[in-house]
């Protein structure tokens, strides 16, 4: 069971500046996750992958790595922890040529 009490605000901002400093791939290549498919994780209008932020969150407050299949991504997973964080999530932007 993962322990989402353990993951501080501190430790997904801290998430955060390492997407920011890695660029997606390298994070995603680091951390094992995807790029996001419904919604984005928003601070300081930047957008970011919520659940893969939360998931390199989750390993530096724990040390323990988890998969992507380890939790949910949307509403009742990734989404509602970053939001009683008191970060804001959006539905994803879609690019025009995804229309």
């Amino acid at each position: 069971m993962v322990q989402w009490d353990r993951v501080t605000r501190g430790d997904v901002l801290r998430a955060m500046h390492e997407y920011d400093r890695l660029g997606p791939e390298q994070f995603f290549t680091k951390h094992g996750f995807a790029p996001t498919t419904t919604y984005e994780l928003v601070e300081d209008g930047r957008r970011y992958p919520p659940k893969a932020v939360l998931g390199a969150a989750y390993e530096f407050a724990t040390g323990q790595r988890l998969r992507s299949g380890d939790f949910e991504g949307g509403k009742t997973g990734a989404v509602r922890v970053l939001g009683e964080l008191g970060f804001r999530i959006q539905k994803k932007l879609r690019s025009a040529s995804s229309s």
